[in-house]
């Protein structure tokens, strides 16, 4: 299998290409991907662009620690070389030394230092007012510089000063031969003036002794051929992406700011999405997936939440039932922060009644337009592309201790009711009785158990009911597909609409399937009556089993 080359290879194969190559600025994470992802083959970590991106000024005011951070965030961010802007290498020789060494243990491929004195001034700031390091000193720092890397690719490039400075074409070829006998590995030739005179002209003087490389920021209107047929190498476009950046920040701010809305700016910025992307957030989705339990697939959730509640018109003229609040919050609201505790935030609502009053963040509402000519299993088929490989479906009035999600989340089988067997309550609803392949031995630890039949009767087969089936159950795997299959047996039915979840899990039993039983004993309740509203007080502030 072949191997990509190393970062500081891949920089020392595009200074010594045949044809011009090109590098683009960065100055973070996130611009150097967008130049990896523009096609560039290789970043230029600008010093103006990474200072500017802090707030400080392009005169060493950024330590060359705090520019290596950064750089080894944007190496960490792409897999194309980066050269840096190393300014003057931040000091004497064994500066230079230093960041060599800490710069190949960043990521970085190469550095490019300039021939001025430290601290450096932007060379477009009173440049020729700006002096230039000794010839002999500089040569030092290269020296030191190749002395110091390991990786034999790593490339020196020295950046010469001589014109911007107006010291002219003599002193600026002088340099580079000098430099070119220390070891540099290409030589970049500065100018700030309109045109590419001065560099064509060094470019033809100097010759093909090392390779050439080109910042066009003031002569940018050169055409590119111009550059190629010199011979050019590199050339680097320095520092625009942070000014387009900063461009783009003015006047979003700007609209922002006089509207006092995001209305006029929503459209011509990215979606929030697009950050994610560029931060690798589904890569992280997937690691979770892979490495930790809550990263594990969890299931979906179906809430049945389409009925006003009867025995409570009083307070639902205006909103369903599940928006009723029990302790100063919705009913819905305490059963998807229940869901979202146990990492289960693939939420579904099957709303009918008042279904435009439901104002509960992190749901997404299926409408069951008939909800007033049907019953559970009406909604429940609403929601049929809802229920995915893995889904809890439970009724909207619940409430519950936490436990018992976790041990449903936890239970192996295909499809799993949970049924309480602590006594049956002396009033209120006394429906969906459990009738089970064994009673609850509460010294065993989930046993396995059996649905033989839920019903309303108070006997069955001579039998009392072994608990009361609270309204949730869990399909998985093989079970979520009897479960939709189920469905679709009894929506041929003339009596369909009537049907309620029970008759569902009756049908499935009937037909030879294994419902398994979770056992709980107490610790629930459901909202039917202005009373039980009363009770879902004291249970959600605890005061009630």
């Amino acid at each position: 299998m072949n191997q990509r080359p190393s970062k500081s290879a891949a920089l020392r194969n595009l200074i010594r290409s045949p044809m011009t190559e090109f590098l683009l600025e960065a100055h973070s994470g996130i611009s150097a991907q967008i130049a990896e992802e523009a096609g560039f083959k290789g970043i230029w970590a600008s010093g103006l662009a990474i200072s500017a991106q802090c707030g400080v000024r392009d005169n060493n005011e950024l330590s060359w620690t705090q520019v290596l951070e950064i750089l080894e965030l944007m190496a960490d961010a792409t897999t194309i070389p980066i050269l840096l802007d190393g300014d003057t290498g931040y000091g004497d020789f064994n500066s230079v030394r230093r960041l060599v060494t800490k710069l190949e243990r960043s990521g970085g491929a190469g550095v490019c230092i300039e021939d001025k004195l430290f601290p450096k001034t932007n060379s477009f700031i009173e440049g020729e007012r700006q002096p230039l390091s000794d010839i002999d000193e500089f040569c030092g720092k290269i020296k030191a510089g190749k002395d110091s890397q390991r990786d034999a690719d790593f490339c020196v490039v020295a950046r010469i000063e001589a014109l911007i400075a107006g010291w002219g074409l003599e002193e600026a070829l002088r340099r580079a031969d000098a430099y070119a006998s220390a070891g540099a590995d290409a030589i970049l030739i500065h100018s700030k003036r309109r045109d590419a005179a001065e560099v064509l002209a060094f470019a033809r003087a100097f010759g093909s002794r090392l390779p050439l490389i080109l910042v066009p920021t003031t002569y940018y209107s050169t055409p590119t051929e111009v550059f190629r047929a010199a011979g050019i190498s590199v050339v680097i476009w320095a520092n625009h992406l942070i000014r387009a950046s900063v461009a783009a920040m003015q006047r979003a701010a700007r609209l922002v700011h006089e509207s006092e809305s995001l209305v006029d700016v929503e459209g011509q910025i990215v979606p929030v999405r697009e950050i994610f992307r560029l931060q690798g957030a589904d890569e992280l989705l997937a690691a979770e997936k892979l490495y930790t339990r809550s990263g594990q697939p969890r299931p979906g959730a179906v809430i049945l939440a389409a009925s006003r509640g009867d025995g409570l018109e009083s307070l639902t003229a205006e909103r369903p039932k599940v928006m009723l609040e029990i302790a100063g919050k919705p009913l819905l609201r305490r059963l998807v922060d229940r869901f979202k505790g146990e990492g289960i935030h693939d939420i579904d609502v099957v709303a009918g009644y008042k279904a435009e009053s439901i104002d509960v963040q992190g749901v997404r509402i299926v409408h069951n337009r008939d909800y007033d000519r049907g019953g559970e299993l009406t909604s429940l088929a609403c929601a049929t592309d809802r229920l995915g490989a893995d889904t809890i479906v439970l009724y909207g009035d619940l409430l519950f201790r936490e436990y018992m999600l976790r041990e449903l989340v936890d239970a192996p089988a295909p499809l799993t009711v949970v049924v309480d067997s602590a006594p049956l309550p002396e009033r209120g609803n006394r429906n969906d009785l459990a009738w089970c392949s064994a009673p609850d031995d509460r010294a065993m630890y989930r046993q396995p158990i059996g649905l033989q039949r839920i019903s309303r009767e108070q006997s069955w087969q001579e039998r009392a009911p072994d608990g009361r089936w609270i309204g949730m159950l869990r399909a998985r795997g093989d079970g979520a597909e009897w479960l939709k299959q189920g469905l679709a047996e009894l929506q041929a039915r003339p009596d369909f609409a009537s049907l309620g979840t029970p008759d569902l899990l009756n049908h499935l039993i009937e037909k030879g399937l294994p419902v398994a039983v979770l056992y709980v004993h107490g610790h629930w309740l459901d909202v039917n009556d202005l009373e039980d509203l009363e009770r879902a007080n004291a249970f959600a502030h605890g005061s009630l089993d």
